[in-house]
């Protein structure tokens, strides 16, 4: 059974100094007394040793949640598609733990065929377009259940938006779990925003070690 994915979470970031991994630590700590559950992290971003360490202390020591009220996730950075398996035993090791809840292909670049050993509770993507997911649904033998996208109310009516289903309930029910309410003037006001994407991924564009040459192309014209 797949385990159900806490509402409230956090991207975590944290350079590599013992000054910002304090910071980082002490910052998921308190997360954790105000309820959050999800933390997300990857080798990129730095902060796989600090959430690690963070959450062991959590867990083991103060007692504070118990580990399977926590949910984990890390992603497979570009640079490790050859090896995928070997790049997620070594976040194992950075975080300190036995498994993570979730494993996302963090960016849609070619990636041959893999199995892994059940470290994660499941494998899932991030940042595909309708069309990168409807490729990989073409070749994948366990589908993604998770699309990890940038959504917000200045960038809600692409094709993701579309095929996730109602963007304004989801905007409804995410500000509910901050006992927040969106009126009809709210959702107005939303509607009357310039679209803009914030995550455009211009790094993955160029004319020679990338499939996409141009971020129409990466994002099937959705962007």
């Amino acid at each position: 059974m797949r385990q159900r994915t806490p509402c409230m979470g956090g991207e975590i970031y944290s350079s590599d100094n013992d000054n910002d991994n304090d910071r980082t630590e002490k910052a998921i700590h308190l997360a954790l007394k105000m309820g959050y559950g999800h933390f997300d992290t990857v080798k990129i971003y730095g902060s796989e040793p600090a959430v690690g360490n963070a959450l062991r202390k959590a867990i083991e020591d103060d007692k504070i949640i118990p580990r399977e009220d926590v949910f984990l996730t890390s992603k497979l950075w570009s640079a490790d598609h050859h090896d995928p398996v070997s790049a997620l035993k070594h976040t194992l090791r950075r975080v300190g733990m036995e498994y993570i809840d979730m494993y996302l292909v963090h960016w849609p670049v070619k990636l041959k065929p893999w199995a892994c050993d059940a470290v994660p509770k499941c494998i899932d993507v991030s940042n595909f377009s309708t069309n990168n997911i409807q490729n990989l649904l073409d070749f994948a033998s366990v589908p993604p259940a998770v699309n990890q996208v940038e959504m917000h109310p200045m960038w809600s009516k692409g094709g993701l938006g579309k095929a996730a289903g109602s963007t304004t309930s989801m905007m409804k029910e995410n500000m509910a779990s901050l006992d927040l309410k969106l009126d009809d003037d709210d959702l107005i006001e939303i509607d009357k925003l310039e679209e803009r994407k914030i995550m455009r991924a211009d790094f993955l564009v160029n004319d020679t070690t990338s499939p996409y040459r141009s971020l129409e192309d990466l994002w099937d014209y959705e962007i």
